[in-house]
C-alpha cells in the first residue's frame, strides 16, 4: 500500500486598518531559507487546535497583536518547490479576516524580523519578496468582499486539547 498524500495545512490572517485615508494591512517580514520574505501572519495548524485557534495563535506569535477572526475569506492551495532543496510541498491555506484588539509587548517568533503595516499597492509593488503566491489572491478576495461566516467551520471536541 502506498503512502497517502497529505497537504500541509496553514492559516493566514488578513488584518486591515484605516490610517487616515490609507487602508493598510498587517504584514510580517520573516527569514526563510530563500532569504527575507513578506507574508501575512501565517503558519501551520498544530495538533489539538481548531483553525480559528491556529490563526489567533500565529498572529500573536508573529506580530504580537491579539487577533479576533470575523470571517473566512477563502481556502487556497498552492505548490512550493524549494529552490535550495528541491523539496515539494502543497499548502492548503485557510485565510481569515478580522481585527486586532490589542498589541502586546512581547518578542516575535524566531525568524520574524518585524511586523509592519502596508497598503495593497505597497504589497503589490514587492511581489518578488512574497513568501507565498497566495498573499495577493487572499487580499484581492478580501477587497472584493468575499466572506464566509465562521459557523461554516466546525471542529469536533475530540480535536481540541482541553488540557485534561
Amino acid at each position: 500500500m502506498s503512502d497517502i498524500w497529505k497537504p500541509s495545512v496553514t492559516v493566514a490572517a488578513i488584518v486591515p486598518r484605516r490610517n487616515g485615508e490609507r487602508l493598510e494591512f498587517l504584514m510580517i517580514e520573516e527569514i526563510t531559507p530563500e532569504g527575507v520574505r513578506l507574508n501575512q501572519a501565517a503558519g501551520h495548524l498544530d495538533p489539538n487546535e481548531s483553525l480559528e485557534q491556529a490563526v489567533i495563535r500565529e498572529t500573536m506569535e508573529e506580530t504580537a497583536h491579539e487577533f479576533v477572526p470575523e470571517a473566512l475569506v477563502g481556502t487556497y492551495m498552492s505548490k512550493f518547490i524549494s529552490p535550495n532543496s528541491g523539496k515539494e510541498v502543497t499548502y492548503l491555506r485557510f485565510a481569515f479576516c478580522g481585527k486586532v484588539i490589542a498589541q502586546h509587548d512581547r518578542p516575535l517568533d524566531k525568524g520574524i524580523v518585524r511586523a509592519l503595516w502596508m497598503t495593497y499597492e505597497e504589497i503589490v509593488a514587492c511581489q518578488a519578496m512574497h513568501r507565498s503566491p497566495l498573499i495577493l489572491k487572499c487580499l484581492q478576495d478580501y477587497l472584493a468582499g468575499q466572506r464566509a461566516p465562521l459557523n461554516l467551520m466546525y471542529t469536533h471536541p475530540s480535536v481540541v486539547d482541553t488540557g485534561n
